[in-house]
């Protein structure tokens, strides 16, 4: 029998997997229950709605985000060094995490569903903003090295390239899930991102995707 933490966990999980297979709006309670194994009141005890469980599962889910990206993104890793693990690391994210058979681009759930959120789906939409301010502090990093570095073209400002890299990103997930395809997410990601961070010519790379460092790597 699941303890009280083991069952919180389960659901969080479990509604994530779902969320992530179809969207927020057709999951139900119901179906996240059964597919989780536990009652309806053991649900209640945890969660009051399915919207209170989005946002905690969205918390959860990027405790597991963040340590892969703070792998990526050692200060052992030079920035260009640490940009080309974030290529490989969208590319590995969508290999380890889709559905064979089924959708071979997942993109995330939150941001997906965030998307999908109506004007009465104030914190799903709050969850979703919660979770890019966190990606965004990243990217910011990540673009403060790189032009700190002098591989960037011009005098870009920080703050807006970090924002449309995370523009870029979701949106050719997005259109990748769209086609179901991941060749098409691996035809334009990396050029696509050299070509909006306006990265120098001479620092481009061609090649295969490979692994991305993980946490354990770092560690």
């Amino acid at each position: 029998m699941r303890n009280a933490a083991e069952t919180r966990v389960k659901l969080l999980e479990t509604a994530t997997r779902l969320i992530w297979q179809s969207n927020y709006s057709s999951v139900g309670v119901n179906e996240i229950c059964k597919q989780a194994g536990v009652t309806k009141g053991a649900f209640y005890h945890h969660f009051e709605s399915k919207a209170d469980l989005y946002v905690a599962a969205s918390r959860h889910y990027w405790d597991y985000m963040k340590s892969d990206l703070d792998a990526i993104y050692s200060p052992s890793y030079t920035p260009l060094e640490q940009l080309d693990n974030l290529i490989h690391l969208i590319i590995d994210k969508q290999e380890s995490e889709c559905f064979p058979s089924e959708l071979e681009v997942v993109g995330c759930p939150f941001f997906t569903s965030g998307g999908q959120a109506g004007a009465e789906d104030a914190k799903i939409r709050m969850a979703a903003r919660e979770m890019e301010g966190h990606v965004h502090k990243y990217n910011v990093a990540l673009i403060r090295g790189l032009k700190a570095d002098g591989v960037l073209n011009g005098d870009p400002d920080v703050d807006q390239l970090a924002r449309l890299v995370h523009h870029f990103i979701q949106g050719i997930l997005m259109t990748g899930r769209v086609l179901n395809s991941l060749d098409a997410v691996r035809a334009d990601l990396r050029d696509g991102i050299y070509r909006l961070i306006d990265l120098k010519e001479e620092y481009r790379v061609e090649g295969p995707e490979v692994r991305a460092p993980s946490a354990a790597d770092a560690a």
